[in-house]
């Protein structure tokens, strides 16, 4: 009896201990850090200096107490923006960085950067350094959105969107539209660092002037078209149309509206684009390389302003054949660009033929520049319009009276 007490006492005190060291190993608040003491980036922008060193600018959120009945996004009657911009230079960005600090009484807190903008200037110079920068850094979000500016990257994270809290926000909000491309800091490495290393990236236009309210004749930024970069410099630029045809090929066209006009008719018929699927198929037979782009993609009519009856099956199968030939047009106006005058492979030729023929790449490598601007590009286009609509066919032709 005395031998089960004395176990039971123990045990007890067995346990006593081991809850105390459990205790002494908890991590507490004494390494905490207040919002408060902290500057929260929102987006950061990389340029070249007049002094040719790089120049940081960050978008450094201002905490506001909400006003009552005040909605985001909402503007009050007064200028709403809660953003400031700070710049630094320095020989690395590392170094800007440090300048930077150095200049904001709060430490800096990347973890809500989601944007990275890139001046024309530098990324016509090489951005290699500053993505690698980005990638090893342990506080920069690597899934951040990254553009390159016609105008320099400061300027951008200055402007005023007219809806928007913030430029930063804006350019987001558009890219996730999905209507052109969306590059993130990793997409950007892997596109760099690939079998092709040819990169594409969301262009920032010439900032336009906003005609709204209080930020009447201050600047809103916009997406026009892509950068290209070949190796990790700019070599040119792609169009609004030219963009939308590299999405087929990358297989990145999720939503869309297609606008044609059969022959003879005066009026169009409008598609929206509801699914999309698309492959590269390469071959290489007796020494020449090609590769057959093959889509399909359904779509369903939205508007129709012609006398055309969607009804019938002729006039579906040549609406089907004159957006079969839009596409395509588009695909070849981009194609025509990149391989002919830039040589950058930005739709992942290069991985296609390393997959299918592994051993003839790993020879022929070293050649995909000169290879690429000779590989033959032919399409397999299948359409297929699930929905037309209903259509009052009299009121189309104009009616009859009684």
């Amino acid at each position: 009896m005395m031998d089960s007490s004395r176990r039971r006492k123990n045990n007890y005190i067995s346990l006593v201990l081991l809850l105390c060291l459990i205790i002494l190993l908890l991590a507490g608040c004494w390494d905490r850090t207040e919002v408060n003491d902290l500057a929260i980036i929102l987006a950061t922008g990389v340029d070249v200096s007049k002094k040719e060193a790089i120049e940081l600018s960050v978008q450094v959120f201002i905490p506001k107490p909400a006003e009552g009945g005040q909605q985001e996004g909402v503007s009050s009657g007064t200028n709403s923006s809660q953003t400031l911009v700070r710049s630094a230079e320095g020989v690395t960005i590392a170094d800007a960085m440090s300048r930077l600090q150095e200049k904001l009484t709060r430490r800096i807190f990347w973890g809500q950067n989601e944007v990275l903008v890139i001046g024309e200037k530098l990324a016509k110079r090489g951005i290699e350094d500053q993505i690698d920068f980005w990638m090893r850094h342990s506080e920069p979000r690597e899934r951040a959105d990254v553009f390159v500016s016609m105008d320099s990257a400061k300027e951008v994270l200055e402007s005023m969107p007219e809806l928007e809290r913030d430029s930063a926000k804006q350019l987001r909000k558009l890219v996730d539209s999905q209507i052109g491309v969306k590059v993130t800091v990793k997409d950007l490495s892997e596109m760099l660092s690939g079998e092709a290393g040819a990169a594409v990236i969301p262009w920032v236009a010439k900032l336009s002037p906003s005609n709204l309210g209080v930020n009447k004749g201050k600047n809103i930024p916009f997406i026009q078209g892509a950068a290209v970069l070949r190796g990790d410099k700019m070599v040119g630029w792609l169009s609004d149309k030219e963009t939308r045809g590299i999405l087929w090929p990358r297989n990145e066209m999720k939503s869309g509206i297609i606008t044609i006009r059969t022959n003879g008719e005066t009026g169009y018929v409008s598609l929206n684009l509801l699914r999309s699927n698309n492959q590269l198929m390469p071959k290489i037979m007796n020494g020449k390389w090609s590769i057959r782009v093959k889509t399909d993609a359904d779509l369903e009519v939205i508007q129709n302003t012609s006398n055309l009856s969607l009804l019938h099956s002729k006039s579906l199968k040549e609406v089907e054949r004159k957006v079969v030939q839009e596409i395509e047009d588009r695909e070849k106006l981009a194609l025509s660009k990149t391989q002919e005058k830039l040589n950058a492979d930005i739709f992942g030729f290069a991985e296609a033929f390393q997959r299918k023929y592994p051993r003839i790449w790993r020879r022929k490598s070293s050649e995909w520049k000169e290879i690429f601007p000779k590989v033959d590009i032919t399409f397999e286009t299948k359409v297929n319009i699930i929905r037309t609509g209903l259509e009052n066919e009299e009121a189309r032709k104009g009616g009859e009276e009684k």
